[in-house]
């Protein structure tokens, strides 16, 4: 079977990450969840912490690891014996953004890494990393956006709790 890795900042990890995550592991039987710094990116939770609150929300989940990743993804991917590269898709955007990506990988790849992309739920679809660190920022509900944990980690950068009306 494959070995598959899922990259990506999750700054902070929403529970449309966790579903792809999921729904990958039930497909190759064990997935790797690697934690990259994108220097494109403002990060609010420091690599460190992203990877601990992954560790904690999926600790019942003994089909996902997780790890810091560093480098480029391919060659972390290479490094470490992967074939696959997972990448959730939540829009149509996110394939016009993706699939060069998995193009440009197989080409630098030494071992022809394959992406495979999984499209998000539908419920999950809205939900990103970046509205979900301002919505914190501003003092609004996380609920059912991001498991406690994340939510909780959220909270304690800006501090307090979520403010009536916030939402």
């Amino acid at each position: 079977m494959a070995r598959a890795l899922y990259p990506g900042s999750f700054d902070p990890v929403t529970n449309g990450h966790l579903d792809i995550i999921r729904r990958a592991a039930a497909l190759f039987g064990h997935l790797r969840v690697a934690v990259f710094a994108n220097p494109d990116k403002t990060g609010l939770l420091a690599p460190a912490e992203r990877v601990a609150l992954l560790r904690e929300v999926l600790a019942d989940d003994r089909r996902v690891t997780v790890d810091l990743g560093e480098g480029l993804v391919v060659r972390y991917a290479e490094r470490e014996g992967f074939d696959v590269l997972v990448r959730g898709l939540r829009l149509p955007s996110d394939y016009e953004f993706e699939y060069p990506l998995a193009l440009m990988n197989r080409h630098v790849s030494a071992t022809g890494i394959e992406t495979v992309f999984l499209p998000t739920r539908a419920e999950w679809s809205f939900v990103s990393s970046s509205l979900v660190r301002d919505l914190a920022r501003h003092g609004a509900s996380l609920a059912g956006l991001v498991p406690p944990a994340v939510e909780r980690a959220l909270r304690e950068k800006w501090g307090g709790t979520p403010r009536r009306g916030a939402d």
